[in-house]
């Protein structure tokens, strides 16, 4: 499958580059060089170029197999990257994806994930028939669970113990937002 991008209003969602028109191999390392970053998306290291390449090979690998589909979510004047977001776990049969995401640290609070993320939703329910979306976040983290919330997503449970943040094991909370879900009223 081709990579697919999307209209965000102010926010323009494409593939993850490294080439010579795009390379966000600069911007990826500039996120993961941020302690929360690092602190809450501990399962993926990026800590140089090597590891961005990889990582956007690997992103670019899961369009082409259709098992994987993310988005560098971009500002719409600058083209600069302000977000990343994931969708994983794809399941065709199931119709369900799990979702991953950050924020580049200038851009905190100010609204973008739940505006890309919803475009995405979007996206999963009307053009690839996914009937389930879930997203997972830290107990400890606060501005992460604003997103499920302002997204539409129903909370589901806690799992527990199914984290390690510093050194802790941490308990996990799960939220799911359904094809038949109203879309939500309010993004910001």
């Amino acid at each position: 499958m081709e990579p697919v991008e999307i209209n965000a209003g102010e926010y323009y969602l494409r593939a993850f580059r490294h080439d010579d028109r795009v390379d966000d191999v600069p911007a990826l390392v500039e996120i993961y060089a941020d302690p929360e970053t690092r602190r809450y998306m501990n399962r993926l290291t990026i800590d140089g170029r090597p590891s961005a390449e990889t990582f956007i090979m690997l992103m670019t690998n899961g369009w082409a197999k259709n098992y994987r589909w993310s988005w560098a979510v971009c500002d719409a004047v600058t083209a600069d990257v302000v977000a990343g977001i994931i969708l994983h776990n794809v399941d065709h049969y199931l119709k369900s994806a799990e979702v991953t995401c950050w924020t580049h640290p200038a851009h905190r609070g100010k609204g973008v994930l739940p505006t890309a993320l919803n475009a995405v939703v979007g996206w999963a329910f009307g053009a690839m028939g996914m009937h389930r979306v879930i997203y997972k976040h830290s107990v400890f983290n606060p501005a992460s669970q604003r997103i499920p919330e302002k997204c539409g997503f129903t909370p589901e449970g806690r799992l527990r113990e199914a984290l390690i943040i510093d050194d802790q094991r941490v308990d996990e909370l799960m939220w799911s937002r359904l094809a038949t879900d109203p879309a939500p009223e309010q993004l910001r």
